[in-house]
């Protein structure tokens, strides 16, 4: 991908021009509002990725995930602060630092929560959030394979499909929900979430569709939409309590762009508070302690972080048809590859859940509280090698954990990682979820439909039997699903960050847009309902532009 890009001469602070509106952050969110806001071609739009052009060839590939995890070409490669419920244990998070963010590094999966989740958004006080006011965005931003319908849309520019690999293991999971009482739903994003059955993903044809792919690329000959890559942001500007513009920092040089209408800041639910911070919004207790001016006392900045847990069951399995057993075969991996390269299908494009479940651990609960990702595939960490034996994995998330944490800055150096705590299992609730959820997913891999494949169980073993085992199974294998959110919340309480359309409280001229807004976690994966969140709030920036001409 080629930059469409007006640069500068090198030297301290140089200008890099004025422009309507600045968006910091190519990610999920960022693509998406550089595309719609350039659309009409009134508006100049300057777009800033800290990272590289999405040239890795991996991130192309499905499976390539497993290649970016630990990456830090593309990757932000954070750290969580030692974590109490994981028994002092970090926790590594990855993060996109690439054009598409980490819509070019996931693990692909479109899913798009519940509709009790926006409407729990609404009846906070969100108006405009409830699931009728949003299923609109989804269908806007979606080109469904299976065709438009009453949930789905199709013609727009996101491409969503289903599996292109015939796999009998993720197959055998779904027929054996069904036999533990769990039903068969064959779209997770239609009329209703709960049962078992396969994921759609972000791809077109075999190759992924991360943002920059399906908004971006096809927004880069507009003359009006600037993109710089490489560049990161170090602080916003003001004048009072208007933002101004952004200095970044590229190739070591110190630059300058002006917002004329709005500086959106879209860097995810750790980069945006951060910046935030950076630039003088935020908790003054912490910033004063930095020697960070204080432009606005926002103690909710960085407050109120959520994220998905995950706790896997490896089984082995009787049959060598896992991607263990192609991926220790050099012959089947050249088989795979030509595959791959021939028609784009096989092992190459499994996402990070073939098929999986959604199920209430308790029936009085509304709405299902766990769900399963089934692979067929097994490894200690994502990332890292596969086991030598032929096995097979499903992990259990808790869907709307409780527990909350929280992100600070740990100096005024833009290039510092933050701290990062997120407080996995703080809760009673959240910890039952998980012992309930691991009871259950114990019985779908134990019963009819699964013995033709599964063997014994290899982590945690039977010896691992007891609710406090279970517990400090999860304390010591819990790791996370990659679901960062509400770190600059929406709402209209004292904590709140943005309001309903996503402008930081107290402050002119300045919007968030990503999933740091959400007042609480999804249920279910987030890529879907971040690209959602911006195609919502480009209409509403330009309706606000709109009304803004003398």
């Amino acid at each position: 991908m080629t930059t469409n890009a007006a640069r500068t001469s090198a030297g301290s602070a140089s200008g890099a021009g004025e422009f309507d509106y600045v968006i910091v952050g190519a990610g999920s969110a960022g693509c998406v509002l550089a595309n719609r806001l350039s659309a009409s071609g009134q508006h100049s739009v300057l777009l800033l990725e800290a990272g590289p052009k999405d040239s890795n060839i991996w991130i192309h590939v499905p499976l390539g995930y497993g290649k970016l995890f630990k990456e830090a070409s593309v990757n932000w490669m954070f750290q969580t602060e030692p974590e109490p419920g994981l028994n002092g244990r970090s926790v590594f998070q990855p993060r996109g630092k690439v054009l598409g963010g980490s819509s070019s590094i996931n693990g692909l999966l479109y899913v798009r929560g519940q509709h009790e989740d926006y409407d729990r958004w609404r009846q906070r006080g969100n108006v405009g959030w409830g699931y009728d006011d949003v299923l609109p965005y989804f269908k806007k931003a979606e080109d469904q394979g299976r065709g438009g319908n009453d949930y789905h849309g199709a013609g727009g520019p996101l491409p969503v499909s289903d599996w292109r690999h015939h796999d009998p293991l993720s197959e055998a999971f779904v027929h054996a929900a069904a036999e533990v009482g769990i039903p068969t739903n064959p779209d997770f994003n239609g009329a209703t979430q709960e049962g078992a059955g396969f994921f759609q993903t972000t791809t077109k044809r075999g190759r992924r569709a991360s943002t920059a792919r399906a908004y971006l690329r096809p927004a880069m000959k507009r003359g009006n939409l600037h993109v710089e890559t490489e560049a990161q942001a170090q602080r916003l500007l003001f004048e009072g309590r208007r933002a101004t513009g952004v200095v970044y920092k590229q190739n070591g040089v110190e630059r300058t762009a002006r917002a004329r209408k709005e500086m959106i800041v879209s860097s995810g639910a750790y980069g945006s508070p951060q910046l935030l911070q950076l630039s003088g919004v935020g908790p003054a207790d912490l910033l004063k302690r930095h020697g960070i001016s204080v432009v606005l006392d926002a103690p909710g900045v960085g407050n109120d972080l959520q994220d998905h847990m995950q706790v896997r069951i490896v089984m082995k399995c009787k049959q060598k048809i896992t991607l263990n057993d192609v991926m220790k075969n050099p012959l089947r991996q050249m088989m795979a590859g030509a595959q791959y390269a021939a028609f784009r299908k096989g092992p190459l494009t499994i996402a990070a859940g073939t098929s999986g479940a959604f199920f209430k651990t308790d029936p009085r609960l509304a709405s299902p509280d766990i769900q399963i990702h089934f692979l067929p595939f097994s490894t200690d960490k994502m990332g890292e090698k596969l086991h030598p034996y032929s096995a097979f994995s499903a992990s259990v998330c808790q869907l709307r954990p409780e527990s909350r944490g929280s992100l600070r800055i740990k100096s005024a150096d833009p290039s510092a990682a933050p701290e990062i705590r997120i407080n996995y299992l703080a809760t009673e609730t959240d910890r039952a979820a998980f012992i309930d959820g691991l009871k259950i997913l114990r019985k779908i891999l134990k019963a009819p439909a699964m013995a033709p494949f599964a063997t014994e169980e290899a982590d945690p073993g039977p010896s691992v039997a007891t609710d406090e085992q279970l517990l400090e199974f999860c304390r010591q294998r819990g790791s996370t699903v990659y679901h960062p959110t509400s770190t600059c919340r929406m709402g209209s309480d004292p904590l709140a960050v943005v309001d309903q359309r996503l402008r930081v409280r107290g402050i002119e001229g300045l919007r968030v847009v990503d999933a740091s807004i959400m007042p609480d976690l999804m249920s279910g994966n987030t890529n879907a309902p971040t690209i959602m969140i911006a195609e919502k709030a480009s209409d509403m920036i330009l309706e606000d532009a709109k009304r803004a001409r003398p």
